[in-house]
C-alpha cells in the first residue's frame, strides 16, 4: 500500500511507523479531539495525577520530565507533533513523570474510556498503540545510552539529529533546518550537562563547521559530519521514512 501523508497529523504520525488499512485510518479519524493550547509554564499532566485522558500534540513541542528530590530536573525525551507522550497512561492507574511544554503546544486529549473501547473492538488499531509505546521506549534507551555513556559533543550532535529526522519525518522541516525553540537550560536538563557546557558544546559545533544557528533556528549545514559526530543511526526510531543521510 503507497504511502500517502494524512492531513490528519496523528494518522500521519502512525502511518510513519507502521502500515494502516484504509479500515484503520476510518477509526482513527473517528478519534474526537478536544483541543487544548498550553504554554511552557503549564504543566499538561503531572506526575502523581490519574488522568482520565491522553494527548497527541497537534503542534510545538514536549518534554517528559522527573524531578529529584533535591528538585534537580532531568528530561527524558522531547515529544513532536504527532505523538503520543502518554498514551501509556491509558493502562497505568498514576502518572509516574510530568509532560510539560517546551514551547507554545496546542494538543489533542483522547478519553481513556474511548481508546479502550476502540483499541476492544478493533485489535489493529491497539496493535498500532502499541507499537508506538513500544518505540517511545526504543527512544529512552537510546537517551539512556547518549546521556550515560557519549560525551558532550556527541550528546549534542545526537540530539540535534534526533529531532531534525522526527521533524523532517513528520513534513515539518525540509532538508536539514529546523525552528528548535528549546532554551539552553533545557537541553542541559536533557543531556544531563551544565548550560555553561550546553553553551560551550554548541559553540564548538558552529567551530567545527557541523551547525548554523541563528536564534531558535538549527542548520545542519555539514549533515553527514553531525551525523558521525552524534554516533546517530536512526534504527531506533523505527520510521520508514527516516534517513539517516
Amino acid at each position: 500500500m503507497a504511502h500517502v501523508p494524512s492531513p490528519n497529523i496523528l494518522i500521519r504520525k502512525l502511518q510513519n511507523i507502521s502500515d494502516l488499512t484504509q479500515s484503520d485510518i476510518a477509526v482513527l479519524e473517528s478519534i474526537h479531539f478536544q483541543k487544548r493550547d498550553y504554554q511552557p509554564n503549564q504543566d499538561i499532566v503531572s506526575e502523581g495525577e490519574r488522568p482520565t485522558y491522553s494527548f497527541v500534540i497537534l503542534e510545538g513541542l514536549v518534554g517528559s520530565t522527573k524531578l529529584t528530590g533535591e528538585g534537580k530536573r532531568q528530561i527524558t525525551s522531547f515529544f513532536v507533533p504527532g505523538d503520543i507522550p502518554d498514551l501509556h497512561g491509558m493502562h497505568l492507574s498514576v502518572m509516574d513523570c510530568t509532560f510539560s511544554p517546551l514551547t507554545r503546544v496546542s494538543v489533542g486529549l483522547m478519553r481513556h474510556d474511548a481508546l479502550r473501547a476502540i483499541c476492544g473492538q478493533h485489535p489493529s488499531i491497539a496493535t498500532v498503540f502499541w507499537r508506538s509505546t513500544v518505540i517511545d521506549a526504543a527512544i529512552y534507551r537510546e537517551w539512556v545510552t547518549n546521556v550515560g555513556r557519549r560525551d558532550a559533543y556527541a550528546r549534542m550532535a545526537h540530539i540535534l539529529c534526533e529531532l531534525i529526522v522526527r521533524l523532517r519525518s513528520m513534513g515539518l522541516i525540509n532538508d536539514h533546518v529546523a525552528e528548535l525553540p528549546i532554551t539552553q537550560a533545557e537541553l542541559a536538563d536533557a543531556l544531563g550537562l551544565s548550560t555553561v557546557h550546553v553553551n560551550r558544546t554548541l559553540q564548538e559545533l558552529r567551530r567545527d563547521g557541523l551547525i548554523v544557528t541563528e536564534g531558535s533556528r538549527f542548520h545542519a549545514v555539514d549533515w553527514p559530519g553531525l551525523v558521525r559526530a552524534g554516533d546517530f543511526d536512526t534504527t531506533y526510531l523505527h520510521q520508514r521514512n527516516a534517513r539517516t543521510l
